[in-house]
């Protein structure tokens, strides 16, 4: 599978990235995928074709003992699932996986994440009353999918998240991203990552996209009109946006849920830098969290020193360059996604080709406005 990046092309993003210029560059967080790409020929729901897949993230790894990991989020538009939103809100963390899918598979995919946190935080749950919620984002793949076949699985997820490492992550049609369409084109699964300094220190600020929006005339990828200038082979419908956006941003700066509220926002910016104005029938729904300030979920009550919590975070006067950082990673992860994408075929209508972008066009595009180091 590619995993070609737009950096890799000379397209001049700003910023530092981390080292492999993913989510993964946040210390302790790990992704897995499971990607389901089986059959050809013609739909036929509950056979086939399937392209789809499973998208899990660890934001803390695999400890044994569950963590509070500090959070936020924000839905520019709510046609879409973010489970575990609502405790995310008023408490303002979570606990357990992050899991990104297609719309139909939101059931089953949670049901692994927590048939995982069960078996992974085997002693807590045996002996504490707990309850698990993780959190299962989707958008829609029926265009390239059987997705009325609903053919992930609980194993599927356990998958992912058993595969789920600190490795560079794949990018393009794998995962939860397999059968999505961006801006007419191919797009997928993309990440990116900054490196962010706050007061002598260097933090980490990984996004983590899957892209499934937009109209081909808006792409504006660094601010030129791509999507005006390469009209043929265009997957969409007509003037109306159906598509949706899941962004997860981690990060190892500490801040407060609220904080990480305001950052989950700004991925709104970062997926408009590449020309999207949130459709109606559009779900972009974005997750913030923060590996910094974590406590365990079951914590010692009978110690004195557990009655009061005591959290560090920066302060806002410092948010900005946190916040320019945060547009920078996502709209780089979106094209990032675009430019590993590989060609596919529609289901519905049938026989249709998905192109992938063009990498000479695009970059021919880009030179030209010089947009290329």
């Amino acid at each position: 599978m590619s995993s070609i990046k737009a950096r890799d092309l000379g397209l001049d993003f700003s910023g530092v990235t981390g080292v492999t210029n993913s989510l993964v560059d946040v210390p302790g967080v790990l992704v897995g995928m499971k990607t389901l790409i089986e059959g050809d020929g013609p739909l036929i729901t509950g056979k086939g074709p399937i392209r789809t897949g499973v998208t899990g993230i660890l934001p803390r790894g695999r400890e044994r003992i569950p963590h509070r990991v500090l959070a936020g989020m924000y839905a520019l538009n709510g046609n879409g699932e973010m489970t575990g939103s609502h405790w995310i809100r008023d408490a303002g963390y979570l606990v357990g996986p992050i899991c990104l899918t297609n719309t139909h598979s939101v059931g089953m995919v949670h049901h692994g994440a927590t048939r995982w946190m069960i078996e992974q935080y085997k002693e807590q749950w045996e002996q504490e009353h707990l309850w698990a919620m993780p959190v299962v984002a989707e958008t829609y793949d029926g265009v390239l999918n059987d997705i009325n076949g609903q053919h992930i699985t609980q194993q599927d997820t356990l998958d992912a998240l058993k595969n789920a490492s600190a490795s560079a992550i794949e990018q393009g049609n794998v995962g939860g991203g397999t059968g999505m369409i961006c801006y007419g084109f191919k797009g997928g699964t993309g990440s990116s990552s900054r490196q962010v300094f706050v007061d002598n220190e260097n933090y980490i600020m990984g996004a983590l996209v899957q892209a499934n929006h937009g109209i081909r005339e808006w792409f504006t990828p660094l601010g030129v009109p791509v999507g005006r200038m390469i009209k043929e082979d265009c997957v969409t419908d007509g003037d109306k946006e159906r598509g949706s956006i899941i962004v997860i941003l981690g990060t190892n700066i500490p801040l407060l849920p609220g904080q990480l509220e305001r950052i989950a926002r700004r991925a709104a910016l970062g997926i408009g830098r590449g020309g999207t104005l949130g459709g109606n029938n559009s779900g972009d729904i974005f997750l913030a969290f923060s590996t910094a300030n974590s406590k365990p979920v079951v914590p010692d009550y009978d110690t004195d020193s557990n009655r009061k919590l005591q959290f560090e975070c920066i302060d806002d006067d410092h948010l900005d360059t946190v916040y320019l950082n945060v547009v920078e990673a996502v709209e780089e992860a979106v094209i990032n996604a675009m430019v590993s994408a590989q060609d596919m075929t529609t289901l519905r209508p049938a026989d249709q080709v998905c192109r992938a972008i063009d990498h000479a066009q695009f970059l021919e595009i880009m030179s030209r406005h010089g947009r290329r180091c």
